[in-house]
Parts: structure tokens; C-alpha cells; sequence
């Protein structure tokens, strides 16, 4: 038995002044009850109880004992309580919704972790790289990879930045050439990430010259994995996050092209309704989310 268990049923025996019945409120023996007490005044080296046939009472040292140990009993047990109360808050149901690249490649692991510390509660995530209406849908928060927000009713938590790179394969730039400055782009295939048949622009900028240049190629997709593997089947140039292609990158499937020209920065972000407090479960599963990405990716 523990030490904190220990001077827990010692209280017990003072509190009671009896063997009996201190082991009848903690559900246990008589006999263990004594074993305990015997091993914790062997550990002090004092004798804690006097022990007679009709009670038990405190020794000068018991009581000295007991008064500086039962108020770290007391909140132990408090603190024990608030946790399981806790514990009993976060339980139940949380709907998020997040990109398809993001959620495939790191909520897995997020949630796995998750769940071992939070069994209570439901987590339901909805994969699309649509942008969804979190009041209008109903979610309780939206993990996003975006720019500033348009709809200003929402709350927005930024996690960290995610820095994005032109790459293309290098079978590619051997057949086609590659690029050396942003206008050249014009001229080759650009697999564009495309949204609601609006076509991407890429806004390129190095040492104050920015150049916007249209994204425009044969093929348009709205995910980013997708257009990755197009790029490394040498289909054309892709702008991506670094996450999707990192392993690309380095297995030499896919190179940088334009390097030196930087894009607008974009967060890994989350998004809330305007919620006037946050829920505890919402503000736990993003608290432990923001702790996994900067662990996992880097605080910056």
C-alpha cells in the first residue's frame, strides 16, 4: 500500500478509535487495518496509537502527526473529487470538422491520444475541404489551414503557421524546363487547387516585387493530397504545404521550384462560433491539439 493510503486509513483509525470500525468505512479487514498502521509507525519510527482492549487513542506524536497530514489527505481527496467532476463535464459528444490532408495525416495520432485521457468523450470528425458554416452546421469548432477570417461572428485561435512551396517532379522540370522567375509559370502546367470553379491565383513575392500569376494548367482539384500525387507523377507545378509534401521532398519525388519567392502566410487555425465562453470539452480537445501540433511540428 502507498504512503498516501497509509496515512489515509490511520486518520480513519484516529477518527473512528477503533480498528473495527475504521475498517468497516474503508470496506477492508481489521487485520489489515493494524498491518497498515504497523508498517506506517515503522516508516516514522514513532508509535502513533496507543492500543488497549476497550480503544484506540492517539499518541503527543499521532496527533502532531494527524494535524499536519490531515488537511494533505483532505485536499487530495478534494482535489480527487474536482478531477472526477471534471472528468464527468468533458464527457460526451464533440463534432469537428477539418481539411481532408490535415485530418488523414495528424488526427489519427491526436486522437488515439485523446481518448486514452478523456474516455468520456465522443469525438465525430467530418473530413472535407469545403469551407464549412460552423453555426449553420452545427459544429463545435473547425480546424482550418487559412487566412484571416471573413466572417468576423467567429472566433479565431491561431496554432501556428504552415508554410507552403512550389514543387514539381523532377521528370517534370527535365521535359519542360524550370522555372526562373514567377512568369515563367505562365507557361507551364500548373495544377491549380481549385474551389467552386473559381481559379487559383498565386501571389509570389521575394525582396518587395510581388507578381500574381493564375494557376492555370489541365487539371483543377479541391484536395491537396490529390493534387501532390498529380505533381509527383509529373503532371505540372503545385503550390502545397510543406506537411503534404514533406515526404516527397525528401525522397527526391518531388524538388522546390522558384525558391526565394514566398507566398502570403497561412495559419493552422481553429474556428468556433461565438461562443461568449468555451465549452470545457471544446476548450480541452483544443488545448490538446495546439499541444500536439507544437510538439509534433514546432512552436513557430
Amino acid at each position: 500500500m502507498g504512503e498516501l493510503e497509509a496515512i489515509r486509513t490511520f486518520l480513519t483509525v484516529a477518527a473512528e478509535r477503533n480498528f473495527s470500525a475504521a475498517a468497516r468505512r474503508l470496506n477492508t479487514t481489521p487485520a489489515s487495518i493494524t498491518r497498515t498502521v504497523a508498517a506506517l509507525e515503522d516508516r516514522l519510527g514513532v508509535q502513533l496509537l496507543l492500543r488497549t482492549t476497550r480503544k484506540v487513542s492517539l499518541t503527543s506524536a499521532g496527533a502532531a502527526y494527524a494535524a499536519r497530514v490531515a488537511p494533505l489527505a483532505e485536499g487530495l481527496a478534494r482535489a480527487t473529487e474536482e478531477t472526477k467532476d471534471l472528468q464527468k463535464v468533458t464527457a460526451g459528444s464533440l463534432k469537428v470538422s477539418a481539411p481532408m490532408s490535415l485530418g488523414m495525416k495528424v488526427l489519427p495520432a491526436v486522437l488515439g491520444q485523446f481518448g486514452i485521457i478523456h474516455p468520456q468523450t465522443h469525438v465525430a470528425i467530418d473530413l472535407s475541404d469545403r469551407f464549412v458554416d460552423i453555426v449553420e452546421e452545427d459544429y463545435d469548432l473547425a480546424i482550418r489551414i487559412s487566412g484571416p477570417p471573413s466572417d468576423k461572428s467567429t472566433i479565431w485561435r491561431k496554432i501556428r503557421p504552415v508554410p507552403r512551396l512550389l514543387v514539381a517532379a523532377p521528370k517534370f522540370l527535365e521535359t519542360h524546363g524550370s522555372p526562373q522567375v514567377p512568369e515563367d509559370l505562365v507557361q507551364l502546367e500548373c495544377l491549380s487547387y481549385q474551389d467552386q470553379s473559381m481559379t487559383e491565383v498565386w501571389e509570389l513575392s521575394r525582396a518587395g516585387s510581388t507578381r500574381n500569376i493564375e494557376a492555370r494548367g489541365r487539371f483543377a482539384v479541391n484536395n491537396g493530397d490529390f493534387l501532390g500525387q498529380l505533381a509527383v507523377a509529373g503532371e505540372g507545378i503545385a503550390l502545397l504545404p510543406r506537411f503534404i509534401v514533406e515526404e516527397d521532398l525528401r525522397e527526391r519525388r518531388l524538388v522546390e521550384v522558384l525558391q526565394g519567392w514566398s507566398t502570403p502566410e497561412i495559419w493552422l487555425t481553429l474556428y468556433y462560433p461565438p461562443y461568449e465562453q468555451l465549452p470545457l470539452r471544446v476548450a480541452t480537445f483544443s488545448d490538446f491539439f495546439e499541444a500536439y501540433i507544437k510538439e509534433s511540428w514546432g512552436a513557430s
